[in-house]
């Protein structure tokens, strides 16, 4: 009899493939592991699918579903940022509207500036009043300071408004109302602001100021230089009142006491 011939043996799995399940088993093992040491937040879970199903557009029913604000503000650090800063941009986008509807770029224009304690409007008197008189007759500038009076209400209450009237050195024409220089700016400054109080601007925090043509910005030796210096302006400071209380008392204590 002749010898049974061996059945032959099936072959192996090929070394690369078990390589990979090795791989993969290790990678399945490392995750567990990860996620045993984790501590899971259901509601978190449910939000970030909810917003991953809002996503890619699947959400049942037409529902929607958000991560909640409280999560976003911790979760994201804020930028300090000023919080008047917003508003700033405004008034320089109104000013450039006003500019554009009043004088088209030519003569006088509306500017704004940098101040030590805050910021300045100028606004020309050529653009508000006729030669010697404290009347807004232009109808641009009083819708100017109407934005510019919605603005104010959105400042923090700390920021105060100051209008200041000026003149150039020449005094008023006979039969202008006003004696002198200083009744004009004061005119002109108190005309400024009842707008602005018509406009809604709270009167604790606006008042007017008048300088007559002791604060000029430019030589009066010339037109455009005494065109500069007929101005009104709007100075927007902020006022720590727990800063000013204190340096109000101790002068009235030095008053008090010299008068004993």
């Amino acid at each position: 009899m002749g010898k049974k011939k061996c059945p032959e043996c099936e072959k192996c799995l090929p070394a690369w493939l078990a390589a990979f399940g090795d791989l993969m088993s290790l990678l399945l093992c490392f995750f567990v592991l990860l996620l045993s040491m984790s501590s899971m937040d259901a509601k978190k879970v449910s939000e970030a699918i909810g917003s991953l199903a809002g996503a890619m557009s699947v959400l049942e029913g037409g529902t929607k579903t958000e991560i909640s604000k409280q999560r976003i503000q911790e979760s994201t650090p804020i930028e300090s940022q000023d919080e008047s800063s917003e508003q700033v941009n405004k008034i320089t986008q109104a000013i450039m509207d006003a500019n554009e509807m009043m004088e088209k770029g030519h003569g006088p224009s509306i500017s704004m500036e940098e101040a030590q304690d805050g910021f300045v409007i100028q606004l020309p008197s050529a653009l508000l009043f006729k030669p010697g008189s404290a009347n807004i007759e232009n109808e641009d500038a009083i819708l100017f300071l109407k934005r510019i009076a919605l603005i104010v209400d959105q400042l923090p209450n700390k920021v105060e408004v100051s209008v200041r009237g000026h003149t150039d050195n020449v005094p008023p024409a006979d039969e202008s109302p006003y004696k002198d220089n200083w009744e004009l700016s004061a005119a002109r400054a108190l005309s400024v602001l009842k707008e602005l109080l018509i406009d809604g601007v709270a009167p604790e925090r606006i008042h007017a100021a008048a300088f007559s043509m002791y604060r000029p910005l430019a030589t009066n030796a010339t037109k455009k230089g005494r065109e500069r210096n007929r101005r009104v302006e709007l100075h927007f400071t902020g006022v720590d009142n727990d800063k000013e209380a204190p340096a109000t008392k101790s002068v009235l204590d030095k008053a008090a006491a010299v008068a004993q």
